[in-house]
């Protein structure tokens, strides 16, 4: 499995599913056209991208370069590696019949050929660290003690991250994009302020 720090924009769950077999990365859906209404995820995606980078991986049909396209309007392209799927065709297992293009999408398409086109797309690679974890943040006073929930939403807002971030959110984010020592460095700062 490859540690990845960028943050990889896919278009659904399957998508999603696909890559986690193969990297440990934060991996952010768009659900399809949804992304054009989210105006959250969206802000969400523009501080991703600013703190770590974006892998755009969509399908190489017409919808995929529509969202693809979308994203760049808001995220600046210094802050985004582009992956494009070849065109292979082919149906996905899941499904009964080929999409309209009869093209294989993120889903479908072979785990070598998507660890090559992320060591292609030169993807930031990262050796895995000492995770931060939930204990940490009970250390820290960000869950399970007085005060905590305002101190996490003062970090969340901080961070501009969704407010509605469960705990488990919270920790695949901090572990994306910190490590631990850069986080309980980060906190510190953050307490002092």
């Amino acid at each position: 499995m490859i540690n990845i720090k960028e943050a990889i924009i896919v278009e659904g769950k399957y998508d999603k599913i696909k890559l986690q077999k193969i990297c440990d990365a934060l991996i952010i859906t768009t659900d399809g056209f949804r992304i054009f209404k989210d105006r959250d995820k969206r802000e969400f995606l523009k501080a991703l991208a600013q703190r770590q980078g974006l892998l755009i991986l969509t399908d190489s049909d017409r919808a995929g370069f529509v969202i693809r396209s979308h994203l760049k309007s808001f995220i600046p392209s210094e802050q985004i590696k582009n992956i494009y799927i070849p065109d292979i065709p082919g149906k996905e297992k899941r499904k009964d019949k080929p999409s309209k293009e009869g093209l294989l999408g993120v889903e479908g398409i072979d785990e070598e050929i998507l660890t090559s086109l992320l060591r292609d797309a030169d993807a930031e690679f990262l050796k895995k660290t000492d995770p931060i974890t939930k204990s940490d943040l009970y250390s820290l006073g960000l869950s399970g003690q007085e005060g905590s929930s305002i101190l996490r939403k003062a970090l969340i807002k901080e961070l501009a991250l969704p407010s509605r971030l469960s705990a488990n959110s919270l920790l695949e984010i901090l572990n994306s994009a910190y490590t631990r020592e850069e986080f309980f460095k980060f906190c510190e700062k953050f307490n002092e302020d």
